[in-house]
């Protein structure tokens, strides 16, 4: 009896696997012919076609995970928010989600992954699939991919204090506040999330912060000047004795601003406000009038740099 040697079986596996081989092969070289298209008509904006090209390419290829991404957003152009609760409007925006979320779990370039997290973030949002707790592991995910990017803390921070959780929130901006304590736009930040919350100190102390990084800065003195303005000007249940505490913290300042840009406008402006505030809580008329008349050299001096700017100083 005689049995077939290595090379005849070797060459009848070429043979049966050949056809499957140039199948997979044309429909690899389809999916790439249709992507192109596909990109085109997304570029366009036509993204019903956009749709169809790119469910073709994933029948034909599903290795080319790249086409999740394009055909999810292509999905979530379509959606309306104005018509959340139509059903075909609904489902536009489920099929996006499932194919970001496939994006995420598939896609191979960090890049595309990352942008495909964003866009799931965003879909989970009040404008869209309003679903904030399913937003959280994926930006916990974002994170972790990404540590070093403050934006994706920020969001986070946001999602929980949008949600009534301020310990939370606060605790991821410490996390950040760590993590870039060199970066000027980060205590701006957290110091807005203070803000928001009325928490005027540590509102002061962000604000202060991001001074001392940007010493030669005369914004960054102008904009806590503003914040004691706000305080004294509109906190009705502070003492006479509080408000003037914030009037001169105010006017300590500007002054800081307008020792390094003495024409800086908006700095004579507040600083013309506060002077006023303080002579009206002065008791001595001597005292009330000097700083009155101060307030006014400012007002001058800042109305006549607006006609510069302006163009008006002819």
């Amino acid at each position: 009896m005689h049995t077939r040697s290595f090379g005849t079986r070797l060459a009848l596996i070429i043979m049966v696997s050949l056809p499957l081989m140039s199948c997979q092969f044309i429909d690899q070289l389809q999916a790439i012919r249709t992507f192109k298209d596909a990109n085109i008509a997304y570029q366009r904006s036509d993204y019903p076609l956009a749709v169809e090209l790119y469910n073709e390419v994933l029948a034909d290829d599903p290795s080319l995970t790249i086409a999740h991404f394009y055909l999810a957003n292509s999905y979530d152009q379509q959606f309306r928010p104005s018509l959340r609760g139509e059903r075909e409007n609904d489902e536009l925006l489920e099929k996006a989600i499932d194919h970001y979320i496939t994006s995420v779990d598939s896609e191979a370039n960090v890049e595309m992954r990352k942008l495909s997290m964003q866009y799931l973030v965003a879909a989970f949002g009040p404008d869209k699939s309003n679903e904030p707790a399913k937003s959280e592991p994926v930006l916990q995910q974002m994170i972790d991919s990404d540590p070093s990017n403050p934006d994706n803390y920020f969001v986070l921070s946001k999602l929980y204090e949008d949600s009534g959780l301020f310990e939370e929130a606060e605790e991821v901006l410490t996390q950040v506040q760590d993590l870039r304590a060199d970066d000027p736009v980060v205590h701006m930040r957290v110091a807005g999330f203070y803000d928001r919350n009325e928490e005027f100190e540590r509102t002061i102390e962000a604000l202060g912060r991001r001074a001392a990084l940007e010493p030669d800065n005369p914004e960054a003195y102008y904009t806590i000047g503003n914040f004691y303005w706000q305080k004294a000007f509109r906190d009705f249940q502070i003492s006479d004795e509080e408000e003037m505490e914030y009037i001169m913290l105010g006017l300590e300042q500007l002054d800081k601003a307008l020792d390094i840009n003495v024409d800086y406008t908006e700095a004579l402006t507040y600083k013309n406000i506060l002077l006023r505030m303080q002579g009206n809580l002065t008791e001595d008329l001597d005292e009330r009038e000097a700083l009155i008349e101060e307030a006014d050299v400012l007002r001058e001096r800042a109305e006549e740099l607006i006609k510069i700017q302006r163009g008006g100083a002819n």
